[in-house]
């Protein structure tokens, strides 16, 4: 009798966030399930803004798990530790847990010892994207563990600094805001000029004499946007407005690096008209997104409007911008003008470009309850919840057929049309109290070939069991996981139970893998 090799044998195909088998007790009493230290810290990374209060979870509690899961794995699984934290600056694309995670991986390192995996000096330099950010990490290091600088540190420190310095970071990001500046990082790490960079000797001693004799320090001559910039600020106040309304007004700007932070500042005056569209050509696609309410009470023209709204929702822009879709519903909320709702529309929609066509029947369940709707970050005015109504809606539109559900106390399906805006649907969604996923599971399931939760997992006590106990073992489910708590709602890893996590569309190019019987590894793995 035949018992495996039949038509019916199918792979079961396994990924990465993984369960222990041991169960817990979710903050709203349900029964959790544990997960391994590496999915654990996973999840909690690509959800983390560093110091951020949570609905359950205090700042500095959220901070303490993530150093000490951090410092556990470094020493456990240097590999693996690294290829998180260069990926979640990467790809990922969040700054402060990376670098929080880099200081963290060299401190437990130099603690216990350890020479096995990737050096401490090559993760630090991994994280480092930014001309700021060795600063950054400098002013975490010294507030946490004291002034002295491991060598390790300020080699990976000036391996970036060769790499990221220039005349125009200089500008931005060399301020007297800064703990460290630019010449005192230099001081510190000793860095060496990079010999393919002839330039950068004398603007690393530019630096040098900025810092400490502003007032005599004069920019190379051979670094044009210094010079530039140093003849711009030369000019008497009262001629300086006269710049932005001269014909080639924008390009001079631009050549000496006048950012639009500094030319309120430059002007000594208003941001009016003239203003903004001198210096919108040489301004980044989220710098604009950040903007668009100014722009209109400025009074911008529509031509300029025109060309911004090109940018903005130019796909090469949004796939080198790197932004979390929910950046463009927050700019949708509060820009008062109708004229950047179709390109904000299409920014976000090429944002979720991850997102697959499912075939087949697909239930999606948006968690819409109390602790959803605690903000993204201090400076955030978006939350979880419209953050998992993004990452939803997106899902139901592409799928083949989709019952889209939003879901708390209460759950109710949403009506919406093939083609429709994400936007609009968006204002469909309401707040629904408390968390019964459970019940949501089992009002809205129909023998659907798969269902998706966007969650935070913290669903509360039920006699039937957790979430995805609802559904037949043989129907995948998957949890996408948006705030990175300790313990999950249901088991994952294997047997059509899966975990994702995070605040980009990344987690979605899993699904097809799984569904074709694949394994799915780790983002920067696969």
């Amino acid at each position: 009798m035949t018992r495996f090799n039949s038509k019916a044998a199918r792979a079961q195909p396994t990924s990465r966030v993984t369960s222990t088998g041991r169960i817990l007790r979710s903050y709203e009493g349900g029964r959790g399930r544990e997960r391994d230290a590496r999915s654990e810290l996973f999840l909690l990374a690509v959800a983390n803004f560093v110091s951020q209060q949570t609905f359950y979870e205090s700042g500095a509690d959220r901070d303490d798990r993530f150093a000490r899961l951090v410092r556990r794995l470094a020493v456990e699984d240097p590999e693996w530790t690294a290829g998180l934290l260069g990926w979640l600056r990467g790809e990922g694309n969040l700054r402060t847990a990376s670098i929080v995670g880099a200081a963290e991986y060299v401190k437990a390192r130099l603690d216990t010892g350890a020479t096995a995996g990737p050096a401490s000096r090559q993760v630090v330099a991994s994280v480092l994207q930014r001309p700021d950010e060795p600063g950054e990490f400098l002013a975490y290091w010294t507030a946490m563990y004291g002034r002295s600088v491991p060598k390790p540190v300020k080699r990976g420190i000036a391996d970036a600094v060769r790499r990221l310095y220039s005349g125009r970071s200089l500008l931005k990001y060399d301020t007297a805001s800064k703990g460290y500046r630019f010449g005192d990082i230099l001081n510190l790490v000793h860095a060496a000029p990079d010999p393919d960079k002839p330039w950068q000797g004398e603007l690393f001693r530019y630096a040098l004499d900025r810092r400490h004799n502003p007032d005599t320090a004069l920019p190379p001559a051979s670094n044009r946007v210094l010079t530039a910039h140093r003849e711009l600020m030369a000019l008497p106040p009262a001629e300086r407005r006269a710049v932005v309304t001269s014909p080639g007004g924008a390009e001079r700007l631009a050549a000496a690096g006048i950012t639009w932070e500094a030319l309120a500042g430059w002007l000594q005056g208003p941001m009016d008209k003239a203003a903004w569209e001198a210096v919108i050509p040489s301004m980044g696609a989220m710098a604009l997104v950040r903007n668009l309410r100014n722009f209109d009470q400025a009074g911008v023209s529509d031509e300029v409007a025109a060309l911004v709204a090109a940018r903005i929702s130019d796909p090469a822009e949004v796939a080198r911008s790197r932004q979390f879709p929910f950046r463009y519903l927050a700019a949708y909320q509060h820009a008062p003008s109708l004229r950047w709702s179709y390109p904000l529309e299409q920014a976000l929609g090429h944002s979720l470009a991850n997102v697959p066509a499912l075939p087949g029947r697909t239930l999606v369940l948006v968690d819409r309850s109390g602790s959803m709707w605690a903000p993204l970050s201090d400076r955030s005015q978006l939350n979880r919840a419209d953050a998992a109504a993004v990452f939803g809606t997106a899902l139901a539109l592409r799928a083949q057929h989709a019952d889209l559900v939003e879901f708390g106390t209460s759950s109710r399906r949403l009506s919406y049309g093939k083609g429709e805006s994400v936007l609009k649907i968006l204002g469909r969604f309401g707040d629904l109290g408390g968390t019964d996923t459970v019940s949501a599971v089992r009002a809205h399931y129909r023998g659907q070939d798969r269902v998706l939760i966007v969650t935070d997992e913290q669903y509360a006590h039920s006699r039937y069991g957790d979430p995805t106990e609802q559904v037949p073992a043989k129907v995948p489910v998957y949890t996408w996981n948006l705030a990175g708590y300790r313990a999950g709602h249901g088991p994952s890893g294997s047997a059509n139970r899966h975990t994702f996590g995070g605040l980009t569309d990344a987690a979605f190019r899993m699904v097809p893998l799984l569904e074709a019987a694949r394994d799915a590894d780790w983002p920067w793995a696969a």
